[in-house]
């Protein structure tokens, strides 16, 4: 689908703005909060939710498969007869019994793109095949919380998802976020808000920005230190090393590794824990682009796994009220066999994951059509049998209020799917 800048500009600017908040009179629909986590590089998906069902999966990765389920800490977890999960994610399998969280094992971007840059941005603004110009829909989408800052990405300079008229908390990675910047010096702050004395709107700005700083950092320093007290940090992983680091850090696109993604997590619950006026939450992490020497159970991307794993558990204690809702993303899947250095190439479908007490856990959802080569797209990739625009649709109605008039104009061009009705509890 094609869709001219002006085209874009206008649906992401006049009609986002058109967007009704459902809740306004009535305050039994008022919103959860909505998290993304999304991995660029494109994740590898079916050695996260591994389809240990499926005889063609062991055929077409001979080196990099996850053994079968056989009780052994080296081999998938069975969640049923066609999935299971990695064994660095074991950390989840209560979630998955719970029945909180669920996975679509078949979704992603209508447009076949393999560019990671393009399809970072189609996620991010909800126009695939569009490069042009425009807000990111996830700032689109604040407006309708009025004009207060609702949305806050932890990570990430600039995300493109937040990008946009709405004004947005950004928060460094990591240890970062801690330090509260030049401004927290008393002379530094003084001599700058000097500079601004003739122009008052400008200085209060100033001082307004400095004191945000301040407080967020003096909030995270304390939660991080409580956190170590109450239990010890789990060892950092190591990342992808060798020739292959220079497109890794490509393809992360500004994305911090996935070894402090926890942290990230900490930092990002913490902050909307004590603003409750964050509604919406925005993570990244990057590593993920795995061309050679994957690893099975143990390797590059059995360490970004356990580090996504953790990161989830963490948002789980910050995010189990009635209707949040945590979503994991990725640009693209991978190939389906495993290629000559034993790693995976850019594919096309992937699989989706979502936590919270408002989802259909325990279950996968949407059509699976196995790994029989004339079942791939082209031949080599998972198929995209649902569009990512009408996930978020589901999760944005039940969640947020959105009618369905209102989803369309978050992302224009995206149908409905009714196959994936029931993605959360009735």
């Amino acid at each position: 689908m094609q869709i001219h800048r002006r085209q874009a500009l206008m649906l992401l600017g006049a009609n986002a703005c058109a967007l009704r908040p459902a809740w306004a009179d009535a305050p039994d629909a008022a919103p959860g909060r909505l998290v993304l986590v999304f991995l660029r590089g494109a994740y590898d998906g079916i050695s996260a939710l591994v389809p240990h069902g499926d005889a063609q999966y062991y055929q077409l990765r001979p080196n990099i498969a996850i053994a079968k389920p056989d009780g052994s800490a080296s081999s998938t977890l069975a969640l049923d007869k066609v999935f299971g999960l990695h064994p660095a994610m074991a950390g989840l399998l209560p979630l998955w019994q719970q029945g909180v969280l669920a996975a679509i094992p078949s979704a992603g971007s209508p447009d076949s793109t393999r560019s990671h840059f393009d399809a970072q941005h189609h996620w991010e603004t909800g126009l695939p095949g569009s490069s042009a110009a425009g807000a990111g829909w996830m700032n689109s989408l604040s407006m309708r919380y009025g004009k207060e800052r609702s949305a806050l990405g932890v990570g990430e300079a600039n995300p493109q998802i937040l990008a946009g008229p709405q004004a947005v908390q950004l928060v460094a990675s990591g240890q970062a976020a801690t330090r509260a910047g030049a401004l927290a010096d008393t002379r530094t702050r003084e001599a700058i808000l000097k500079m601004y004395a003739a122009n008052p709107s400008l200085a209060q700005s100033a001082q307004a920005g400095a004191d945000s700083r301040m407080q967020t950092a003096a909030m995270l320093t304390q939660a991080q230190t409580e956190a170590a007290m109450a239990t010890a940090s789990p060892p950092a992983m190591a990342g992808t090393a060798g020739s292959d680091h220079a497109i890794q850090q490509a393809a992360n696109n500004g994305a911090p590794p996935a070894q402090g993604l926890a942290l990230d997590a900490q930092n990002l619950g913490t902050l909307m824990g004590k603003n409750r006026q964050l509604r919406l939450g925005f993570l990244s992490a990057g590593g993920w682009d795995t061309h050679l020497n994957q690893g099975n159970t143990s390797g590059a991307l059995a360490n970004n796994l356990g580090n996504l794993s953790r990161a989830l558990l963490q948002l789980r204690r910050h995010f189990s009220e009635p209707k949040d809702v945590v979503m994991v993303a990725s640009e693209f899947g991978r190939t389906c066999a495993e290629n000559g250095t034993r790693g995976t190439d850019h594919g096309h479908g992937n699989v989706m994951w979502l936590m919270g007490n408002a989802v259909a856990g325990g279950r996968w959802h949407g059509q699976w059509s196995g790994l029989a080569q004339g079942n791939l797209n082209e031949g080599r990739d998972l198929p995209v049998h649902h569009d990512f625009r009408a996930v978020f649709a589901q999760i944005l109605a039940g969640t947020q209020g959105l009618a369905r008039e209102d989803t369309e104009r978050l992302f224009p061009g995206y149908r409905w799917d009714a196959r994936l009705d029931g993605l959360l509890r009735a």
